[in-house]
């Protein structure tokens, strides 16, 4: 009985509903065409994407020259983040004051933060309300994003 080699675990098909559109000019001509991320992983404490690149190339006057599908890897950044400070509902209220009423509606007020540079306020409070969070390694950033992209290609 012939021994076979353990193979790789294969690459999680792309999700479609995740192709992000990516568009590039030159002096030359132009590309225009989708990213779909397969999966994420980290690099010298970098985060990573990695997926397939699809799209047409085409020259100054717009005719196609060709066309790419290509497996490429691109460093990710996270964009402002926000959180939540306080949801607060309140129910339809009827106040009778001696003869004063007063109707009040129902009232949904939502307060969030927003983290990003020169946000003094909203950095304060996001670090507030996360002050017990633990901070991500992009190692168990990509292992979360990579069990979130597992879920979606189930669907």
């Amino acid at each position: 009985m012939a021994n076979a080699a353990p193979s790789a675990p294969a690459a999680a098909p792309p999700v479609t509903a995740l192709a992000t559109p990516i568009t590039g000019t030159a002096d030359n001509g132009s590309f225009a065409g989708t990213f779909t991320p397969t999966g994420f992983s980290q690099r010298n404490g970098n985060l990573l994407a990695t997926g397939v690149l699809t799209g047409t190339v085409s020259d100054s006057s717009g005719a196609t020259i060709g066309t790419v599908t290509r497996t490429v890897s691109m460093p990710v950044t996270v964009a402002a983040a926000t959180c939540q400070v306080l949801n607060l509902v309140l129910g339809p209220l009827h106040l009778d004051l001696l003869g004063l009423v007063v109707d009040l509606n129902q009232v949904h007020l939502v307060i969030t933060a927003v983290q990003a540079p020169g946000s003094l306020l909203g950095n304060l409070l996001c670090a507030i309300t996360h002050l017990l969070d633990g901070t991500p390694t992009a190692g168990g950033l990509a292992a979360l994003l990579n069990a979130i992209l597992a879920l979606l290609g189930q669907l």
